[in-house]
């Protein structure tokens, strides 16, 4: 191979690794909005019945993955590949993936959405985000996965941002229950981390978009069938009234943001590597305070973000060395 050959290849290489990065930001940014504005709309009706402070926010995360589900399934039908949902499920990898859902979507996304409406999104968001370190260490202990002092220094680092945005809540903050949502945000980083050890065996063998959305799928209907009814017939009455009003149809909409979200993801891994991507994605932190700030009039406390710039410095430590990540020429 020439030298103008392998010129042009390692610009076409630079080019589809740019564009990668581009879906990493695309992908955080629509993560950090998606968490806003279901900030937004939880304090609308009926989301604001006081019969159970715990049903509205596991009835708008039963809304949102449902219609999540809807769209990815779309993107497929588009792409001509919803064949691929029947022959994927019969497989053992669907099968892990549909078990790491479980874990991710009705526990993951339901500590999301509760740390939401009782400590705000981003401060949920600023906790979640650590979900990678959560992974490593897991990974340590259950697969024997041997951690560099690099990754345990980023690890540290994460600890420690978690716990600057949490001491202390927002002054005149009206939520009452702030610690309780930080404390369920902390239960939303274990369930994506979990999810993350377990699905890696099926989504290395599962068409990603097609992955996704099994995923999402799994999550609705674990929701519809086995979470709301232990809830009671208040949840039910939440759900079915959402679509009476705005609110539901609202979270149509913000469900077709947080799909975006999924799809920028995986495809910005396959883009440009999947440490790369995870340190874009993480950034859904830094996003959700700024959507805050500019849709819903967020506080910027000093612990929130110093909390949140710390988090997503040891979440890029533990995920890979900082120089790798920012040089292109390494994929």
């Amino acid at each position: 191979m020439d030298a103008q050959t392998q010129s042009l290849l390692l610009e076409k290489d630079l080019a589809f690794a740019k564009k990668g990065i581009r879906s990493g930001l695309l992908a955080g940014a629509c993560w950090g909005l998606n968490g806003v504005l279901m900030g937004m709309v939880l304090a609308l009706g009926p989301f604001t019945n006081n019969m159970s402070i715990f049903a509205a926010p596991l009835v708008g995360a039963c809304i949102h993955d449902g219609f999540a589900a809807l769209w990815l399934f779309i993107h497929n039908v588009i792409k001509g590949k919803w064949r691929e949902y029947a022959r994927t499920l019969k497989t053992r990898p669907a099968k892990m993936i549909m078990l790491a859902s479980i874990l991710g979507g009705p526990i993951g996304m339901s500590g999301n959405l509760l740390g939401i409406y009782f400590a705000g999104a981003s401060y949920t968001a600023a906790i979640t985000a650590a979900y990678p370190a959560i992974g490593a260490i897991l990974g340590a202990i259950f697969l024997k996965e041997k951690l560099s002092p690099r990754v345990w220094g980023g690890i540290s680092l994460a600890i420690v941002g978690s716990f600057v945005v949490g001491m202390v809540p927002p002054e005149g903050s009206n939520y009452p229950y702030f610690y309780l949502g930080i404390g369920l945000a902390a239960v939303a980083a274990i369930g994506w981390a979990v999810e993350g050890v377990i699905s890696t065996y099926g989504m290395d063998l599962v068409d990603p978009e097609i992955a996704i959305g099994i995923r999402e799928a799994t999550s609705f209907f674990v929701y519809i069938f086995a979470i709301l009814p232990l809830i009671g017939g208040v949840s039910y009455q939440i759900f079915f009234h959402s679509f009476t009003t705005s609110a539901g149809w609202y979270i149509a909409v913000i469900a077709m943001i947080g799909a975006t979200s999924f799809l920028s993801w995986y495809r910005a891994m396959n883009m440009t590597g999947v440490g790369r991507a995870m340190g874009l994605n993480v950034t859904f932190a830094l996003w959700s305070v700024f959507f805050g700030w500019l849709l819903n009039d967020l506080q910027l406390t000093p612990n929130l973000i110093i909390g949140v710039i710390i988090i997503c410095l040891g979440t890029i430590l533990t995920i890979g060395n900082p120089k790798d990540l920012v040089n292109l020429r390494n994929r």
